[in-house]
């Protein structure tokens, strides 16, 4: 590894420590809004509220995703548990999703995902969510309960992963298999910081997190995410204000 990527790395990684190891926030922020928030933080009563939210997670706006769950909580009159949700037929599902308004830009699709989800929950894990990472199982094991959602893939199986481990603080085994999400802003970073080519692919972000920090890949997920979202921008990136730009290879 040459001396400047080697750099790099450690300054990323001791950036994920940092906010790995901060105190749980009373509410982990994933809304605007406390009582959607308050619903997703809730892991003993609604765990299930967390996992829909995730696979809801895609091709919409992060907040309008995760608003999903509340809005159904809305609509069943406060009753968001899994009993009622369980009770609900697909097209049940399907009329929630978008009338009067649309929760999703697909709400085709995901509705189908909600409903499936529901049903692997009762089905699998006994109605009960948390079963998914409860008594501090490997990442491995997490992240492939979370494969097993029909229309979960690698990166929103992560993405879950990471978000218990680091934001919730969940006790896990290991942290080997839990990867970086390489969205938008983490591939522009990865580019421009020298660790991959200037237009990586996500495959070639995640590969080069596992080599840069093997024991725990997905600890500079959010480093490069916030580097991304507040100062590397795709135009007029603020260059003097990040904590990187000493060692920042630019476009």
């Amino acid at each position: 590894m040459k001396t400047d990527e080697k750099w790099i790395r450690d300054r990323l990684v001791d950036r994920g420590k940092q906010l790995f190891n901060t105190p749980k926030d009373h509410l982990v922020r994933f809304t605007k809004d406390d009582q959607a928030d308050a619903l997703l933080n809730d892991l003993n009563r609604h765990p299930h509220a967390f996992v829909l939210a995730c696979i809801m997670d895609r091709q919409i706006k992060t907040k309008k995703a995760w608003l999903i769950p509340y809005r159904f909580k809305e609509k069943l009159n406060g009753d968001f548990s899994i009993g009622k949700l369980a009770m609900l037929s697909a097209d049940e599902v399907k009329q929630l999703m978008t009338q009067p308004e649309p929760l999703h830009r697909f709400t085709d699709k995901m509705s189908g995902f909600f409903h499936a989800a529901v049903r692997r929950i009762v089905d699998q894990h006994e109605g009960d969510a948390s079963r998914i990472w409860h008594g501090k199982p490997s990442s491995a094991d997490v992240v492939y309960r979370f494969l097993e959602f029909e229309g979960v893939g690698p990166k929103i199986a992560s993405m879950a992963a990471n978000i218990l481990a680091r934001d919730f603080k969940l006790p896990f085994a290991d942290y080997y298999s839990i990867d970086i999400s390489a969205d938008v802003h983490v591939r522009r970073v990865f580019g421009r910081l020298g660790l991959t080519g200037l237009d990586p692919t996500v495959d070639q972000c995640v590969f080069r997190a596992r080599a840069l920090s093997p024991e725990f890949p997905g600890l500079m997920d959010l480093p490069a995410w916030e580097i991304g979202r507040s100062w590397c921008r795709p135009t007029n990136p603020q260059c003097q204000s990040c904590y990187m730009n000493d060692g920042c290879q630019g476009e």
